[in-house]
């Protein structure tokens, strides 16, 4: 048994944003106004938003420029209010802006954002930490990996909506997504009691698996485990996304897992999120 290691992904954005540009150019004018899974959102205010990310990411972390900065933060859910108000406001100031202009401005910011994020020192502190792991620091690379989930969800709800999801469920682009938002479980499960050695064992179908193991005093993620599971959890893979993101109601979540063991803690998993929400 050994810790989780560093995960690197920087090398993926030009792969994710090369598809997602493929994407909405095969869009018809229709599918700009489909919904997506985020209920205030259509097909092109998730675009916006992905474009938003890039420019907000480039201005704050490469230039320096913060615009408007958070006054009156007391919670984290505090934060995530002032956040939200950031993007209501994007998205309904880009309803002016072309689909084409759009694909434009992503395909430009996009590689420009993928450039700056590897030339990031992986261990040194991030500009943000990444607070949905219960973070105040975070390395860089948790960081960039942050931003990978960000662009990953945002463009499968898109792909979700048009129904062309296959190409994102490629081993090499959904395990790093779903491995860096498994590293929310040691947060997400810190109000449960344990003990030295107890071990839960989460396995998402077809992807990959995660242990959580208590080691006497917190729980901590962990590979290569022998010990026996006091709960083992399987998860649908096209579904485990769509729970760490606030993407499908609990209770039909629940008909796309499989708990063996302890069914209070299995269950705590579907309340886990690896967004800020």
């Amino acid at each position: 048994m050994k810790p989780i290691e560093p995960l690197f992904t920087a090398h993926l954005f030009a792969t994710l944003d090369a598809k997602l540009i493929a994407l909405l150019q095969s869009l018809s004018p229709a599918d700009w106004q489909k919904q997506t899974i985020a209920p205030l959102w259509k097909v092109k205010d998730v675009a916006v938003h992905l474009l938003d990310g890039n420019i907000r990411g480039l201005s704050i972390a490469r230039d320096g420029y913060f615009g408007e900065v958070p006054t009156n933060i007391q919670s984290y859910q505090d934060l995530v209010a002032f956040l939200n108000g950031l993007n209501a406001d994007w998205v309904k100031a880009m309803r002016r802006v072309s689909p084409a202009m759009l694909v434009h401005l992503l395909e430009t910011t996009g590689k420009e954002y993928s450039d700056y994020l590897q030339t990031l020192a992986p261990f040194e502190q991030a500009i943000f930490s990444v607070a949905w792991a219960g973070e105040e620091h975070s390395a860089n690379w948790f960081h960039i990996a942050r931003e990978y989930t960000e662009k990953w969800h945002h463009q499968q709800q898109i792909r979700l909506a048009v129904g062309k999801t296959e190409e994102l469920y490629a081993p090499e682009l959904y395990f790093p997504h779903l491995d860096t938002s498994m590293r929310a479980l040691p947060h997400h499960y810190r109000s449960m009691t344990g003990k030295q050695g107890d071990l839960l064992h989460f396995i998402v179908e077809n992807v990959g698996k995660w242990q959580l193991h208590h080691n006497g005093q917190a729980w901590e993620l962990v590979t290569d485990s022998t010990a026996s599971s006091m709960c083992e959890v399987k998860i649908a893979g096209e579904v485990a996304w769509r729970i760490f993101t606030k993407g499908i109601a609990r209770q039909e979540a629940q008909q796309h897992i499989s708990i063996t063991g302890r069914q209070d803690a299995g269950e705590k998993i579907l309340d886990m999120l690896a967004v800020m929400a």
